[in-house]
């Protein structure tokens, strides 16, 4: 019976057919219907999209009809497409309640649909189809060129094209965000243009997987030129071939519902670091001293408890497995023994699931004060490729006495508070990034290339990189072997003529060796001013370029290394001028993930996430 209805109504469809030379292909790989019907306002590059798409499929092999006529829209007819193009419709394209009925249940069988541009601005009275498209327009500034930021570079509508695609286009705001419903492929950089209303956040390419169906949105195509631009063709095809099923796509990778936490253990008080061994187990640290694994049962048991020092935030605070830790059992922690004025770290063996205390190899102690608060740092990990253990420690200095600002106290009996002894100094391991190489008998060796050569008068061979408050944690990029590196910044709430610069925390992609400017500079390397703790006087600012540590704490070098600028820098609240994605909060550096094709795995992470922090 709902044949009968529908059957009259195929004559009066106006479908294009695709050139001659496509309908001659023996085999198209699927086939699709352009729709770019408008009752609002009409884009004069509609032509150019439709002839675009047919040149697509002639050259790649699928069959496209073009329509204007939303009688289209029946069971029957579109059951014959892959997916649906909605080309700059514009209004209320699909006209009846029987059209939009018929397209959510091609939807709803598993078709797929694409919209282009102005696919946004439709359908306003259609519910269904404002969730399907992901976002209705809102407005737009002139047309002008921007830079599109490309977050997903394993999708095929996407994987073609730089993290920063520069190009002009009308640029379309949304009158809401999709981000939380729809995987976002790429986004604007509003700060590239003028007149955008939407903030930082910006989708403008989008695809999800809805309601039985698939959906792929590009807010690109106004201009004419757009649909002889090989880049966004390319664009165009992708999103196309996945709409239409015909190549795969990941479009839930950045959604938290495609993701399940599970929780290893909540019987913790000061969890610290984790570390996986090659069998499963799960190794990690409590501060208070315990060493736990978690087994591949889900049981935890505790593999020894150190006798640490906790106060002024000491105690046990990095943990490494070695390289080859599944034949060699070896496991590194970085600690504040009870008994010594110095942070340690220390290779310990493991029998079993039990630390053998009796196997404790001292590799490095690190010199600390202990009658005042605070900063050690903690953050350890092993490069698996060079076998270098890399260790961030923090400046050791009280940060109390300082307003927020700087803490560089010259005054007699005031070291523990001046930040010059530690960090700014090129002689001490405190407030640095060390890098070393263990070796087989517990002891190491110096990689080349770290900041100060062996043998370079008043300077340590371990420092990579010098220059940080309290690098709480760190992560590494496995296939660069570059190290990522959060720095807990100081407290002042604003900026002062006499002190220096509000609290600005950071994190540094630590590429080479370097100063990273503490306690003389931060953030986008600007300088404190050079204050007397005893006069309460100011003097001038520090030159990041130059820094020079005249403090009589200060065992290094006089004249430093310049000061690098962080790669991400951040004050209290959001910072408009600089990284507003980042509202405040502590920093914590953590790895990159790197998809790993070959890897059978159930519970690898999307392709989306390769490369990202």
């Amino acid at each position: 019976m709902a044949l009968a209805l529908v059957a009259p109504l195929l004559p009066a469809v106006t479908v294009l057919a695709a050139p001659a030379n496509a309908a001659a292909a023996a085999d198209p790989a699927f086939k699709v219907l352009v729709f770019s019907k408008t009752t609002g306002f009409r884009h004069d590059s509609i032509p150019d999209g439709v002839a675009a798409i047919q040149k697509l499929g002639t050259e790649n092999n699928f069959a496209v009809d073009a329509t204007e006529d939303s009688a289209a829209f029946t069971d029957a007819n579109l059951a014959q497409y892959d997916a649906v193009i909605f080309v700059s419709t514009t209004g209320d394209p699909v006209s009846t309640a029987e059209q939009k009925a018929a397209f959510q249940r091609y939807i709803q069988n598993g078709g797929g649909y694409a919209g282009v541009h102005a696919a946004s601005d439709s359908g306003y009275n259609w519910a269904w189809y404002g969730q399907l498209v992901g976002a209705y327009f809102k407005s737009h500034p002139a047309i002008q060129q921007a830079t599109v930021r490309v977050e997903d570079q394993a999708h095929p509508s996407t994987a073609h094209l730089p993290t920063s695609w520069v190009r002009t286009d009308e640029w379309y705001d949304y009158t809401t965000n999709p981000r939380a419903n729809v995987h976002v492929l790429a986004s604007m950089d509003d700060k590239s243009y003028t007149g955008a209303t939407m903030g930082i956040d910006h989708p403008t390419v989008w695809c999800q997987d809805f309601d039985g169906g698939r959906s792929w949105y590009t807010g690109l195509g106004h201009t004419k030129a757009s649909f002889v631009e090989p880049a966004f063709l390319t664009h165009l095809l992708g999103g196309i071939k996945t709409a239409a099923g015909a190549e795969k796509a990941d479009c839930s990778a950045s959604q938290s519902g495609s993701f399940e936490k599970v929780t290893l253990d909540d019987n913790t008080s000061n969890p610290m670091m984790t570390d996986i061994a090659k069998d499963g187990r799960v190794f990690y640290i409590d501060r208070l001293g315990d060493v736990k694994i978690i087994k591949t049962t889900g049981a935890t048991v505790t593999a020894g408890r150190l006798n640490v020092f906790t106060a002024n935030e000491s105690g046990l605070l990095g943990l490494a497995l070695d390289p080859d830790f599944d034949t060699n059992n070896w496991l590194y922690l970085f600690y504040s023994p009870n008994n010594a004025n110095v942070d340690r770290l220390s290779r310990f063996t493991v029998n079993g699931d039990t630390l053998d205390f009796s196997s404790e190899k001292v590799v490095l102690n690190v010199p600390v004060q202990r009658a005042e608060c605070c900063h050690h740092g903690g953050g350890m990990l092993m490069d698996k490729k060079t076998g270098d253990l890399w260790l961030a420690t923090g400046d050791n200095t009280n940060p109390f006495a300082s307003d927020g600002y700087t803490p560089i106290d010259e005054q007699t009996g005031r070291s523990a508070w001046d930040a010059q002894r530690t960090s700014g100094s090129t002689n001490d391991l405190s407030g640095k990034l060390l890098r070393i190489t263990p070796q087989d008998d517990g002891t190491y060796t110096v990689p080349a290339g770290n900041l100060f050569p062996p043998g370079t008068e008043k300077t340590k061979p371990e420092i990579y990189a010098m220059g940080f408050r309290n690098p709480f944690r760190m992560g590494l990029d496995p296939e660069t072997g570059h190290v990522m590196v959060a720095d807990y910044g100081p407290d002042a709430g604003s900026a002062s003529a006499t002190r220096g610069p509000r609290g600005t925390v950071e994190w540094n992609l630590v590429s080479t060796p370097g100063n990273y400017g503490w306690p003389f500079c931060v953030g986008n390397n600007t300088p404190y001013i050079d204050f007397n703790f005893q006069t309460r006087a100011s003097g001038s600012a520090f030159n990041c370029a130059a820094p020079v540590n005249d403090s009589p704490n200060n065992t290094g070098l006089t004249n430093l290394p310049p000061a690098k600028a962080a790669t991400i820098w951040y004050t209290g609240g959001v910072d408009q001028n600089n990284f507003p994605e980042l509202n405040g909060g502590a920093p914590m550096g953590g790895p990159v993930y790197r998809f790993d094709p070959e890897l059978n795995s159930p519970v690898k992470w999307p392709a989306y996430w390769d490369g990202k922090a």
